[in-house]
C-alpha cells in the first residue's frame, strides 16, 4: 500500500471505510475500499474472494464502476484487504442536489435519457452475469461530469443468485428505492427488485426530489400504495400471502403524471412499467433498453 498517498477518507460503504488517494508513481487519483473482513487463519475468506473475482468480473462494462486491484495488507499483525477502485467525484445525488428544489431549472431531458440508459446498460449487465445489486440508490451511481458517464458502484451486496432463488435475507435495500415485495416480507425475490429502484431513480432525476421518501417500513409501503393504489390479489397475485401483508388503507391508483409532470408520454409509459407492483410484470433492464423513450438517442455512443 505504500504505492498510495491518502488524500481523505470519503465515506463508509457497504465494505468498509472508503478513502480517496493517489498512486504516487502514475499520479492517478483512486478510491480504496478497506473491507470489513474476518480474516481465516488460512487467509482471505472463500465468500470474499468470490465477491471480488464477481466484482473483477462485472467491471469490464464500462458502466460499472472499475476494480483495478485487490491488495492485502498487514495491518498491526492483521491481514487487511483492501480494493483499489476507480475514483469519480461526484455521485447522482450530488448531480440532482447541485440543480436545487423546484421547478426551475430541470435536469435536461437528454441527460436524464443518456442517465438512464448509461444504468440500464449497467444493470442488465449485472443481471446478464447472474448478479443483482440490491441497493440502487443515486449515492450508489458515480458520475463523470465531464464524460457524461454514469457508473454503478457499491456491489457490496449483488449475491451471485442461483435459479431456484434462494431465500435471502431481506433488510437491505435503502426504504426509499425499496421494492414492495421487499417491503412485504417475501423471502424469495429477484432481478426485478432492481426495477423498482431503476423507476424510483428515473422519477427523481425528473422530479429532483425522491418519489416515496418513507421513514419506516410501513410509511414506505403507504407512500406508494396513496400513489400507485393499494395493490389487490388481481393486480398482484399471492401479495395478501406475504408474510408482512397486513388490512391497508384502500387507496385508488392516481394518474402517474400528477407525480412527474414534466415527464413525456414514453417515459412515463417506461416508468410505469418499472414501478408495477407484480414483480413478474415488472420490465427487465434488456426490454428496457428497446423500449421507444430511447428511439431518438444517439446509441453509438454507447
Amino acid at each position: 500500500m505504500d504505492e498510495y498517498e491518502k488524500l481523505e477518507k470519503i465515506g463508509e460503504g457497504t465494505y468498509g471505510k472508503v478513502y480517496k488517494a493517489r498512486n504516487k508513481s502514475t499520479g492517478r487519483l483512486v478510491a480504496l475500499k478497506k473491507t470489513r473482513l474476518e480474516m481465516e487463519d488460512e487467509g482471505v475468506p472463500s465468500t470474499a474472494l468470490r465477491e471480488v473475482s464477481l466484482l473483477q468480473m462485472l467491471s469490464h462494462s464500462i458502466y460499472i464502476v472499475r476494480l483495478l486491484s485487490v491488495e492485502s495488507v498487514d495491518e498491526n499483525g492483521k491481514p487487511q484487504l483492501y480494493l483499489v477502485f476507480e475514483y469519480l467525484d461526484s455521485d447522482l445525488k450530488k448531480f440532482i442536489d447541485s440543480y436545487g428544489r423546484g421547478s426551475g431549472n430541470p435536469i435536461p431531458a437528454k441527460t436524464i435519457q443518456s442517465f438512464m440508459y448509461q444504468l440500464l446498460k449497467g444493470v442488465a449487465h449485472c443481471h446478464g452475469h447472474g448478479v443483482m445489486h440490491r441497493d440502487l440508490k443515486p449515492q450508489n451511481l458515480l458520475v463523470d461530469k465531464e464524460k457524461g458517464l454514469l457508473k454503478i458502484a457499491d456491489l457490496g451486496l449483488g449475491r451471485a443468485f442461483t435459479i431456484p432463488l434462494k431465500s435471502y435475507t431481506h433488510e437491505i435495500v435503502t426504504l426509499w428505492y425499496r421494492a414492495p415485495e421487499v417491503l412485504l416480507g417475501s423471502s424469495q425475490y429477484s432481478t426485478s427488485v432492481d426495477m423498482w429502484s431503476v423507476g424510483c431513480i428515473f422519477a427523481e432525476l425528473s422530479r429532483k426530489a425522491p418519489l416515496f421518501p418513507g421513514d419506516s417500513e410501513l410509511q414506505q409501503l403507504l407512500h406508494i400504495f396513496r400513489l400507485l393504489g393499494t395493490p389487490t390479489e388481481e393486480s398482484w397475485p399471492g401479495v395478501k400471502k406475504l408474510r408482512d401483508w397486513h388490512e391497508y388503507p384502500q387507496w385508488q391508483p392516481q394518474n402517474l403524471s400528477r407525480a412527474v409532470p414534466d415527464m413525456g408520454p414514453e417515459a412515463l409509459d417506461l416508468l410505469t412499467r418499472m414501478l408495477m407492483f407484480d414483480p413478474a410484470k415488472r420490465v427487465s433492464a434488456k426490454a428496457a433498453l428497446n423500449h421507444p423513450f430511447f428511439d431518438d438517442l444517439d446509441k453509438s455512443q454507447f
